[in-house]
C-alpha cells in the first residue's frame, strides 16, 4: 500500500500516489492521495498505522510531498519567504516488542480555512481569464490567526499527548515538529518545557515543505535515532487541521543509513 500526503498534486487525477507507484515499480498495491494541508504527512501515517493494526496491510509507504513554489506568489513577501519543494517517505511495518505508532490526537477544524486556503483551482472555482489575473491561484495566507491558532493547538495537543503517556520532558528524546516556523516551533517546545536540543529543526535549509516536513526532519535526523526513543510528532495546517502522535522507535538508525 501507498498513501500520498500531498497539497500540489502533479495532476488533478490520477493521484499523485498512482503516479509514484507507476514511476517506482509498485504493482498490484492499494495506494491513494490525503490532502490536509501541511498535516497532510502526520494524517497519512495514522491512517496507515490503523491498516497495519487491523492486520489487511503488511507494507506501507507512506509519502510526504509537495513543489509549493508552484503555488507561491513571488511578489507576495509575506509568503514567498517562507515556502520550499520537497518530499521524503518512511515504511510502515508490523510489530509485536511495543514499538511503532503507540498514540496519536488528530483534530479540524474548518472555520479555520478562511484564513489560510488555494481560492481557484478546484471546483468552486475552476481556472479561468478571471481567476488567473486575480491571482487566484496562489497560497492566501492571514498570517496572525494562523500563528495563534497554531501555536495553541499544535502546544496543546503535543502536550496531552505526553500526559495521557506518562512523558516527562526528561524522557522524551526528540519532538519532530511541523517546520512552519521558528515561533511556533519555539512556542511548542516551550509549553512542552523541553531543551531546544530534543527539538528536530530543519527550516533554515528547506523552508516549509508542508507535507515533506516531518519526513525531512526522520530522515535527517535518521542516523541519531536509538530503538526505543520516545518521539513526539506534531503539526498544524490549512484547513485547520492539526494533531500529534507518539511513537517509540523501532531501530538504531545509525545501523541503517549508509
Amino acid at each position: 500500500m501507498l498513501i500520498c500526503g500531498v497539497v500540489t498534486p502533479d495532476m488533478q487525477f490520477p493521484a499523485t500516489a498512482n503516479i509514484i507507484s507507476d514511476k517506482v515499480g509498485i504493482k498490484n498495491a492499494f495506494g491513494y492521495d490525503l490532502n490536509a494541508g501541511c498535516s497532510s504527512f502526520l494524517y497519512a501515517l495514522v491512517t496507515a498505522s490503523k491498516f497495519i493494526e487491523a492486520g489487511s496491510h503488511k507494507k506501507i509507504i507512506v509519502v510526504g510531498a509537495d513543489k509549493m513554489s508552484s503555488i507561491t506568489d513571488y511578489t507576495d513577501r509575506a509568503t514567498c519567504p517562507i515556502f520550499g519543494d520537497g518530499a521524503g517517505a518512511v515504511l510502515l511495518e508490523p510489530d509485536n516488542e511495543g514499538f511503532g505508532l503507540l498514540d496519536s490526537i488528530m483534530k479540524v477544524d474548518g472555520s479555520g480555512r478562511k484564513h489560510l486556503h488555494q481560492v481557484a483551482g478546484g471546483s468552486c472555482y475552476p481556472a479561468s481569464i478571471e481567476t488567473v489575473t486575480n491571482r487566484q491561484h496562489f497560497i492566501y495566507q492571514e498570517g496572525q490567526p494562523v500563528f495563534k491558532a497554531a501555536v495553541s493547538n499544535m502546544a496543546d495537543t503535543a502536550v496531552n499527548i505526553m500526559h495521557r503517556n506518562n512523558i516527562s520532558p526528561e524522557q522524551l528524546a526528540w519532538l519532530v515538529p511541523h517546520q512552519a516556523n521558528m515561533r511556533i516551533i519555539e512556542a511548542t517546545a516551550n509549553r512542552m518545557k523541553i531543551r531546544k536540543e530534543q527539538v528536530m529543526i530543519n527550516i533554515q535549509r528547506y523552508g516549509n515543505t508542508t507535507s515533506a516536513t516531518i519526513p525531512l526532519c526522520l530522515w535527517e535526523w535518521e542516523p541519531q535515532l536509538k530503538k526505543g526513543d520516545n518521539i513526539i510528532i506534531a503539526t498544524f495546517g490549512a484547513g485547520f487541521t492539526w494533531g500529534a502522535t507518539y511513537i517509540k522507535w523501532a531501530y538504531d538508525g545509525s545501523k541503517f543509513v549508509k
